[in-house]
């Protein structure tokens, strides 16, 4: 039986999701076991999830998923770089990863690999000096800068999310030394955060606006079936949906409160972005005005939002770990169970089943855990029905074993 690893969101899982997940059975045969890295309650766009992540985990699970272990926070909302590194280590980290699936635009993964092996040249730093000197953003830069290294058509793959995404996954795999075999499929229909009413079907972007916009049915009916009734129930228990409007201000208050200091500590490349977020909290009365008046040609709109959920989440640099150092359990059938069993003499990093068991890791995993925890705490501030926000959930919620 073979083991494919899968990074994801699920926010929220829909038909194309399970697509990957069929296949990756189509491929390697089905009784292929599926392990997920899910992110949590918060997104890697710095964005709230839509449903909370033990509801989204349970219906991975009931949806062709085996096991779901979470992207712990710091990682989940980080830059693509970040967020590849983060579910790399989470997957390998389990001993079990045979192979790395994933969708993208080119559906090539020898061209995927060629690309995140030039970010890996030593050739490429003085070239992304130069492309940067020019005033494009980064991602634009650091394509003008592989373009030297590759041929027109490699390097243009930087230039969709996810053959950017799948570029930085191969990155991270080659960074970690691990070799799986690398498996994409190319997506078909509605692109990455393409809107509703754009052609080609729905994205999950495009779900969630569905939601916002009141359309309940026409958002349900693009969902698989598990995660049509994980929301339905979430709905009905005042957690659904969580859109991070509903934390406006409380939002525009911690941003108010914070320092130059503060603000320069989320800016890691030391570009002036927090004195431009710093200036704009002083003025704006809502978020969309902050990151407008923040919003550079070099900056973009992902990166403000991070930044902002950071400072909110009370999230700083220095409390990102250099690798997971655990894996959570968040779902898992009876398939997930059997990985479990294995994961006990194979797996690299402790495995956490019960909350209380992190008090047994290391001081850097509690500190982890407990930002975690908080994290949840803020998120459940979210909820439709504030009733259902109490706190400490996380340290009171094990996994849905199904």
């Amino acid at each position: 039986m073979k083991t494919a690893g899968i990074i994801t969101e699920y926010n929220p899982l829909h038909y194309g999701h399970a697509f990957l997940m069929q296949a990756v059975r189509r491929q390697y045969g089905g009784d292929t076991a599926i392990i997920c890295a899910m992110s949590g309650d918060f997104v890697q766009r710095g964005d709230f999830a839509l449903v909370r992540r033990q509801a989204r985990a349970e219906a991975a699970v009931r949806s062709g998923a085996d096991l779901v272990l979470e992207l712990p926070l710091p990682w989940a909302v980080s830059s693509a770089e970040g967020f590849a590194r983060g579910g790399i280590d989470v997957l390998t980290g389990t001993g079990m990863l045979d192979v790395l699936a994933f969708g993208s635009e080119c559906g090539d993964s020898a061209a995927l690999l060629r690309a995140a092996k030039a970010l890996e040249s030593p050739a490429l730093p003085p070239l992304l000096k130069a492309a940067l000197a020019q005033g494009d953003n980064f991602a634009a830069a650091r394509q003008r800068a592989v373009s030297a290294l590759l041929a027109a058509e490699d390097a243009a793959l930087l230039s969709s999310p996810n053959n950017t995404l799948g570029i930085e996954y191969c990155r991270a795999l080659l960074q970690s030394g691990s070799e799986p075999e690398i498996f994409t499929v190319s997506r078909t229909g509605a692109a990455h955060d393409a809107a509703a009413g754009d052609a080609g079907g729905y994205s999950a972007s495009a779900i969630r606006q569905l939601l916002g916009d009141g359309r309940r049915a026409d958002a349900l009916s693009r969902m698989v079936p598990a995660m049509q009734a994980a929301y339905a129930a979430e709905e009905a228990a005042g957690r659904a949906p969580v859109f991070a409007s509903a934390c406006e201000r409380a939002i525009l208050s911690r941003l108010r409160g914070m320092s130059p200091a503060d603000f320069d500590a989320l800016d890691t490349g030391r570009e002036g972005i927090g004195q431009r977020l710093y200036n704009a909290s002083r003025e704006a009365s809502s978020l969309s005005a902050i990151l407008d008046a923040a919003k550079t040609r070099r900056y973009a709109y992902a990166r403000l939002r991070r930044m902002v959920l950071w400072a909110y989440l009370g999230l700083t640099p220095a409390d990102v770990p250099a690798h997971v150092p655990y894996l959570r359990v968040l779902a898992a059938n009876e398939t997930g169970r059997t990985l479990l069993h294995q994961m006990r003499k194979r797996a690299q990093l402790p495995v956490i089943t019960k909350p209380a068991a992190v008090r047994q890791l290391s001081p850097e995993a509690q500190a982890l855990f407990r930002l975690e925890a908080r994290g949840a705490d803020l998120y459940a501030l979210a909820y439709p029905a504030l009733s259902a926000a109490a706190g400490g959930t996380l340290w009171r919620q094990g996994p849905a074993m199904l």
